[in-house]
């Protein structure tokens, strides 16, 4: 099945902000628990979904290690760092 016009390609996710990614994923989950899509189409539906989880994970883990890295002094010593809820 074609994918339509704001479905980015396979190789175009890791491209995408974590802001992008989310709302293409909550688009996926809405239209597979709408249950619209034909069975094909849902299988590519949810291996896109499954992509774009691992793609805002993965900018998740980078954000929280920036933010660790952030709250170190200039000697590399924690300053009151504070573990981030999860």
């Amino acid at each position: 099945m074609p994918a339509p016009d704001d479905t980015p390609a396979a190789g175009a996710i890791p491209q995408l902000s974590f802001e992008a990614a989310l709302q293409r994923l909550e688009a996926i989950v809405r239209r597979l628990e709408s249950g619209d899509a034909p069975l094909e189409a849902a299988i590519d539906l949810y291996a896109e979904a499954q992509a774009l989880k691992a793609h805002c994970e993965a900018k998740l883990s980078s954000a929280e290690a920036r933010i660790a890295q952030l709250q170190l002094n200039a000697d590399g010593e924690p300053v009151g760092e504070v573990p981030l809820a999860g």
